[in-house]
């Protein structure tokens, strides 16, 4: 692999702007060569150095501890300044340029020099954050020790003095300190020097750190914010208990884990982009005939970029105090967890999703094949068997369908370097792949598919045409088996992400009383797309609930309860996003998120108007109202989708998109547009009930719920483009991490 692409692939999405550009640098490299072969007169002899050169083999040097020539004379001088800001800045001069490509030359030690400060500032800061970081939890340490020896007061068998000495020097980082020996050993030699006993003089020392602290309030729960809203106090009372105490060092590790792997992005970071520059001047070495490339990687590496060994000993006192604090001195255990765990792609993943895939191909061809045979589409009884067995089985198409959408999301996300795990708060190697999303998809379709063909031959089967019941069951057995493997406790089917489903899905549910993040939103959005299915899932309970399923008959419709949760089903997804916008309106103070609020309350009353007219087509006020309401909120939708979630045609670049766009091709924007617009109108023929392809009324409402997914899932990709650009626009790459404890900062203040 070449090392552009490479360097590329290696990057951190978020910081993609912070790194070196070098396929820029590379781009003016080939104008220099494009230039000095058009200087190059035919015939004539190429030489590697400059006409004006003096001859210089014999003046070179050779080492002996390198074995290398190296020449006396320089091809370029690079001056350091300091700014105002207290950031130093470099600057190239290029001596004896030639004709040939000497503009050119200039320009390319001009931009390198900006992408060098432009990388040495970044990296500079960023440091400096690490090291306030390292200071936050240094005292997140001070306060942990302290609670351990509080719990351990009350057991007999505690050695007071190794564990102050070992604890309190474990996490040492700032300079003023000395290392952990140096400093242990004169403390033990003052306090013995004075003849007083050391336990005595520091426990009293080292637990004063508690009465300036309190918990934090990590997980948000109903009952919190309750209390919130009635201005209760919410505060978490200190308890020395040992539940407690893991609770603290869990979240502690947690928060030990993410610097950590902060300080490796940023080694990595410092690592690549040296790389590249020394990739880049051996280039120019190369193309201009010069050696330049020893002068300024002699630059580079007095600079803070590579001089700097700051984040290595905060790597390495992290890892000592990892292993000691939180793994029991199992130093192979604590660098397991610190160190990202790299997913391996399984072969036996590519084969079984190959084989479903064509597992369900070669059922729909049977399918089709055996209603073409059999000639079911006129046959007696089909109009019952759509009425009543379709929408069970059509469940699964629903969710079979959406699951490609978003295995098909995965895919581009990944291709385009969309940051989705850190953007839906996936705990790291727990992602799903597009690979696996496809083989659950189509593994759930075939199963589907199994039950409809069997489901179809035993009704055929003269032999099995009486066991009426058993055949009706089928959709149920296939729901229930899905059910239950969605519930299943043990870790099998991928059970992390089945676990941060079901609580997404209660946080939606919940949704005014939880903090509302982007995969609460983005779901409870995903539940907008599929109120048939969710329709389909009411229709089972009253299908089988209610023994219709014995007979093949449906008076569900006939029924005023089912009536009124045709309604109410329909309108959860669009309340719950509703609720959602709500809150954040209230907790952020964001205007915007009024008028989203605003935008899913007309949803829900241009969704109750169309159902309430699904049910009365007599009447004109029906149908005008649902016209209206259902115009306003598609306009409004459709507008807000495209400016607002997709950050499109807002403060318009010279395309009228964004000016920045991950796909290269244009175009794509523009028919993603126009369509999101068709695809939403689609709710035309539920009004005006045009039928042009003489389906039944139950295919036509599959395959209107059907261009929905489809347009969801066209929506999911560019709303998770404008999200990662955001964060590419911040450089936020991480999460923030909630710290157990919360100093009083009056105290502090006074202290």
């Amino acid at each position: 692999m070449k090392f552009g692409k490479d360097f590329v692939r290696q990057m951190i999405p978020e910081w993609q702007q912070a790194y070196l550009d070098y396929a820029g640098l590379k781009s003016i490299l080939q104008e220099i060569q494009t230039s000095r072969k058009r200087s190059e007169k035919p015939g004539s002899l190429k030489r590697k150095l400059s006409a004006s050169r003096n001859f210089s083999s014999l003046t070179k040097r050779y080492s002996r501890s390198s074995s290398s020539w190296e020449p006396e004379i320089h091809d370029i001088l690079v001056y350091a300044t300091t700014g105002d800001d207290g950031f130093e800045r470099y600057e190239t001069t290029v001596l004896e340029v030639a004709e040939a490509g000497r503009e050119s030359e200039l320009v390319f030690f001009k931009a390198l020099d900006l992408e060098f400060d432009k990388v040495n500032h970044f990296y500079r800061s960023k440091v400096e954050e690490m090291v306030k970081e390292a200071a936050v939890l240094n005292k997140q340490m001070d306060a942990l020790i302290a609670f351990r020896i509080k719990v351990e007061q009350s057991s007999s068998s505690w050695n007071c003095s190794e564990t102050v000495s070992v604890d309190m020097n474990a996490f040492i980082f700032k300079e003023q300190r000395k290392t952990l020996a140096g400093e242990l050993g004169i403390k033990l030699e003052e306090n013995g020097s004075n003849g007083r006993d050391p336990t005595k003089e520091s426990v009293p020392e080292v637990l004063s750190v508690l009465d300036h602290i309190r918990l934090n309030k990590t997980q948000e729960t109903p009952l919190s914010t309750i209390k919130n809203v009635l201005k209760l106090s919410n505060q978490e009372e200190l308890k020395f208990t040992r539940e407690n105490l893991k609770k603290i060092e869990a979240r502690l590790k947690n928060v030990f884990i993410v610097f950590y792997r902060k300080l490796r992005h940023l080694q990595n970071y410092s690592f690549l982009n040296t790389l590249a520059i020394s990739k880049i001047m051996k280039k120019y070495d190369k193309i201009a005939s010069r050696s330049a490339a020893k002068s300024y990687m002699e630059m580079v590496d007095k600079s803070y970029l590579t001089s700097s060994d700051e984040i290595n000993k905060l790597m390495v006192r992290v890892e000592s105090i990892f292993v000691e604090h939180f793994t029991g001195l199992n130093r192979s255990k604590g660098m397991n967890l610190l160190r990202p765990k790299v997913k391996k792609e399984k072969h036996r993943i590519t084969f079984s999703t190959g084989f479903f895939v064509g597992c369900t191909v070669s059922l729909v061809v049977a399918l089709v094949m055996f209603t073409h045979a059999r000639n079911l589409v006129g046959a007696v009884g089909h109009t019952l068997y759509m009425e009543t067995m379709f929408p069970l089985y059509s469940l699964f198409a629903f969710v079979v369908l959406h699951m490609i959408m978003y295995a098909s999301n995965i895919y581009f996300w990944k291709r385009y370097r969309v940051n989705y795990p850190f953007i839906f708060g996936f705990k790291e190697g727990t992602e799903l792949g597009y690979r696996h999303v496809l083989l659950l998809s189509f593994g759930l379709g075939t199963l589907a598919l199994c039950a409809v063909l069997i489901n179809l031959d035993m009704e055929m089967d003269p032999n099995t045409n009486d066991y009426k019941a058993m055949t009706e069951l089928l959709p149920f057995f296939v729901l229930a088996l899905v059910i239950a493997i969605f519930f299943c406790p043990f870790n099998i089917f991928y059970r992390s992400s089945r676990v941060f489903f079901l609580t997404v899905v209660f946080r939606c549910i919940a949704a005014p009383l939880y903090k509302v993040n982007l995969p609460d939103f983005f779901l409870a959005d995903q539940l907008t797309s599929q109120v048939q299915a969710l329709r389909s899932l009411e229709f089972y309970i009253c299908y089988y609930g209610w023994g219709d399923f014995r007979h093949r008959q449906n008076t569900c419709r006939s029924s005023e309860v089912y009536s009124s949760f045709y309604f109410i089903v329909a309108v959860i997804p669009y309340w719950s996003r509703f609720l959602q916008c709500v809150r954040r309106w209230i907790e952020e103070k964001d205007s915007s998120q009024g008028y989203n609020a605003l935008k899913y309350f007309l949803t829900v009353i241009a969704v109750c108007l169309r159902t309430a007219y699904s049910f009365n087509r007599a009447g004109n006020i029906w149908k005008i109202a649902a016209w209206v309401f259902s115009a306003l909120a598609t306009f409004y939708g459709t507008y807000w989708d495209i400016v607002f979630d997709w950050g499109l045609l807002h403060n318009p670049s010279k395309y009228w998109l964004r000016e920045k766009l991950l796909v290269p091709h244009k175009s794509v924007y523009y028919i993603a547009m126009v369509l999101n617009i068709v695809l939403r109108l689609a709710w035309l023929q539920t009004v005006l009930d045009f039928n042009f392809l003489f389906l039944h009324r139950e295919t036509m409402v599959a395959l209107l719920a059907a261009l929905e997914i489809i347009r969801r899932g066209i929506w999911n990709f560019f709303r998770l483009e404008n999200e990662h650009l955001n964060n590419v626009g911040k450089f936020r790459a991480f999460k923030s991490v909630p710290l157990p404890f919360n100093y009083d900062e009056e105290e502090d203040r006074d202290s």
